[in-house]
């Protein structure tokens, strides 16, 4: 099922409501900190228990001590409200 992307108008409005998230038409990321690796992994699996429900699948790269989560809607080519949803997600995990 393909899906409209977002224009740049729109990413960049939807992006000032989402100040960690940075985004470049193709898709939109953040990074989030955390005190030692284990919390970055848990912060990690929870967002892919998230994004299993969303039946919608961020890049989860994990370091040391961070985690850069990375949407893009593939079918679309780019940014979709899908990618929007997702970060909303994950920022309400990151919060709790």
């Amino acid at each position: 099922m393909a899906r409209t992307p977002l224009t740049d108008d729109a990413l960049r409005e939807a992006l000032a409501a989402l100040p960690r998230w940075e985004g470049d038409g193709r898709s939109i990321r953040a990074t989030y900190h955390f005190s030692t690796y284990e919390a970055g992994v848990a912060f990690a699996m929870q967002c892919a228990l998230v994004a299993q429900r969303m039946d919608h699948h961020p890049e989860l790269l994990i370091g040391w001590q961070h985690v850069t989560v990375t949407f893009t809607t593939h079918d679309a080519g780019g940014v979709t409200a899908r990618d929007l949803d997702g970060a909303r997600a994950v920022d309400a995990i990151a919060a709790a």
